[in-house]
């Protein structure tokens, strides 16, 4: 079995790599490829929240101070903002010039996703291992 540690980087480098196919196939319009690809980052997004919770449990975090409740509160966010662009890229399939909106959520949660993990790796290195 995958360690926490072991499991939450592979999982996090996965996503921001099916994240950045994802863009480019997007920018290119490469449909063909570009929706799976969207499907394959969102199951790695999801493995990455796995193990960041098993991570987290070998951390006090809450003596890391207020980057905790920070981090926590943007990767709330930010998983909840994934559906923007999914229920924009829909949309887009059936009305194109939806592109543009679709294009700047798109960017968004990127944008989120990038906050997220130096807020995160922020959290971890703050905070003292107990395990």
């Amino acid at each position: 079995m995958i360690s926490a540690t072991a499991g939450f980087v592979v999982f996090l480098a996965t996503t921001l790599a099916l994240l950045v196919l994802v863009v480019l196939t997007g920018l290119a319009a490469k449909r063909r490829w570009h929706i799976p690809l969207v499907v394959a980052s969102v199951g790695a997004l999801a493995m990455t929240i796995h193990y960041a919770l098993l991570l987290g449990k070998l951390y006090d975090l809450p003596a890391a101070g207020w980057i905790t409740p920070v981090h926590l509160a943007i990767a709330r966010v930010a998983t909840a903002c994934y559906l923007l662009p999914v229920v924009t890229g829909i949309r887009t399939i059936f009305v194109p010039s939806t592109r543009r909106l679709h294009r700047k959520v798109a960017f968004l949660v990127l944008a989120m996703t990038l906050l997220t993990a130096i807020t995160g790796t922020a959290m971890i290195c703050l905070a003292p291992r107990v395990a």
